[in-house]
């Protein structure tokens, strides 16, 4: 009998051991902050009980992930990439993304979660528009910002506040300058010319940190911003009286993108869990624990959580996409033309 049972328990330590084994390690590499706390806490979870496989998270911004892409070329160790939309392009054009495996749930997604190539999906979006203080606005009697070129307006002078140009929302108001003034991605010089000449004078700084940017409005000194949605409602969330508006041209989408790496060993995983994060569940629990707007038409959210965020077919449609492949191509030559006409 005692044979018997060391037998039953060493069949059983096999059985345990050839399990361990099998079992798949899938390394997704995305934000750290809120995003990083809502993906450990609600969205691996739920992804490993499903499917079995072991998730390890790889935190890191945008710029730091696709660095170690370029540095693991050849041997990549990262199964699954999250970055926002422009890197995501970079990513693309370098070679490092495979196709998106079609799946059901890609027919529900808007339009503009459809990266071009293929190679990438966004699974999330916030807006790129203007925050304002509405206490200021209503003191003074006036009316909400409606367009673009209101930050041109010359009683904002030194109490506005624009993200410099390596910064995707300062990147998205030189775009838009530019769109008005009858150029764009193509033909940039516009945005140079109506940011100098018009928006310059106003400009109290050119503020990438957003905890400056939330000093500069919690101080009384700025008083307007080209900030995000998700931004803005993190102010509004402290109690300040910051209200966000996307302009009547339109506000800009700013992309969280994800892509399935090529030459991974668990390509099939990479595909499952990028389809996870398109599932309507995932996309609910990101819209609510990191501020991100769905991109399936299929979720629905209450009053309260959609606030502050963009949602449904009607924001969504008004959100517009930048030419990234030109935006990347030059953007190096406009950084230094900003340090050089704008930011001096």
């Amino acid at each position: 009998m005692r044979a018997l049972v060391y037998g039953l328990m060493a069949t059983a330590a096999l059985g345990c051991g050839a399990a361990q084994a099998q079992q798949k390690t899938l390394y997704v590499a995305a934000y750290g902050g809120s995003f990083e706390q809502t993906m450990r806490k609600d969205i691996i979870p739920a992804f490993e009980s499903k499917t079995g496989v072991k998730v390890e998270y790889v935190a890191g911004n945008s710029t730091d992930n696709l660095a170690k892409l370029q540095a693991q070329k050849g041997n990549q160790q990262i199964d699954v990439v999250i970055l926002d939309d422009g890197p995501m392009y970079q990513a693309v054009a370098l070679g490092f993304c495979t196709d998106i495996a079609k799946a059901p749930v890609y027919d529900d997604l808007y339009d503009l979660a459809k990266i071009p190539s293929g190679k990438a999906v966004s699974v999330g979006a916030v807006g790129t528009g203007i925050v304002y203080n509405k206490k200021v606005f209503d003191e003074n009697g006036w009316a909400a910002p409606a367009s673009w070129k209101d930050i041109e307006d010359a009683k904002f002078r030194k109490k506005l506040v624009v993200p410099p140009i390596n910064n995707s929302y300062g990147l998205h108001a030189l775009v838009m300058m530019a769109r008005l003034d009858g150029g764009g991605e193509k033909t940039i010089d516009p945005g140079f010319k109506a940011f100098k000449d018009k928006v310059n004078p106003n400009v109290l700084a050119y503020e990438p940190s957003p905890g400056k940017m939330t000093e500069l409005f919690q101080s009384g000194q700025a008083t307007i911003a080209v900030w995000g949605s998700g931004r803005a409602k993190a102010l509004a969330d402290t109690g300040f009286p910051a209200a966000f508006v996307y302009p009547k041209e339109g506000g800009i989408v700013l992309a969280s993108a994800a892509c399935a790496i090529t030459g991974s060993k668990q390509a099939a995983e990479a595909q499952q869990f990028i389809q996870h994060m398109l599932s309507p569940e995932v996309q609910t629990v990101m819209a609510t624990g990191a501020g991100f707007g769905p991109v399936n038409k299929t979720v629905t959210l209450t009053a309260e959580q959609q606030v502050g965020i963009p949602y449904g077919p009607e924001q969504m449609g008004k959100l517009l996409v930048v030419d990234w492949d030109t935006i990347n191509a030059n953007r190096e030559a406009w950084n230094k033309r900003w340090t050089r006409e704008i930011e001096r």
